[in-house]
């Protein structure tokens, strides 16, 4: 019985057209960091800033244009054509955590918005932390034995 319902299930399933799915990937996430060079290009020519600020500045802008995106409801829909290649670049990131938020905006701004800002977002900023702690505890060991 339950070897049929597999085989059900598999011949009336949609067949997922993952060569389609991986070049749109591949270019909407290159066109995001194309925009990305763009911008940290111009900050550096016309602010006059050192390469690590205009760094800071490009990452600081790509969060809030991600954000304004989401807040729009374009990049939810950039999301559904693109997949991997809308959610990897920091572009993503500000839309995990954007969505939740305007999701539950409802709810109030403590129980709603502060209670699920980080619902996506958070278990990427816990493991991120602590790995860079344990990276970081590592590096100091093996220094110290030289």
């Amino acid at each position: 019985m339950d070897k049929d319902y597999k085989k059900y299930v598999d011949e009336i399933s949609p067949k997922p057209k993952y060569l389609k799915n991986y070049i749109w990937a591949f270019i909407v996430g290159g066109i995001i960091c194309m925009i990305g060079q763009g911008i940290n290009d111009l900050y550096m020519k016309f602010t006059q800033l050192d390469k690590l600020t205009a760094a800071n500045a490009t990452s600081i802008t790509l969060i809030f244009i991600g954000a304004l995106l989401t807040g729009l409801g374009v990049y939810d829909l950039l999301g559904k054509r693109a997949g991997a290649g809308s959610i990897i670049p920091i572009t993503g990131f500000a839309n995990s955590i954007v969505s939740p938020a305007m999701e539950y905006k409802r709810e109030g701004y403590v129980m709603g918005v502060g209670a699920n800002l980080f619902k996506i977002a958070g278990p990427v900023l816990v493991y991120g932390i602590g790995s860079s702690i344990i990276c970081g505890f590592i590096y100091y060991v093996f220094n110290l034995v030289k």
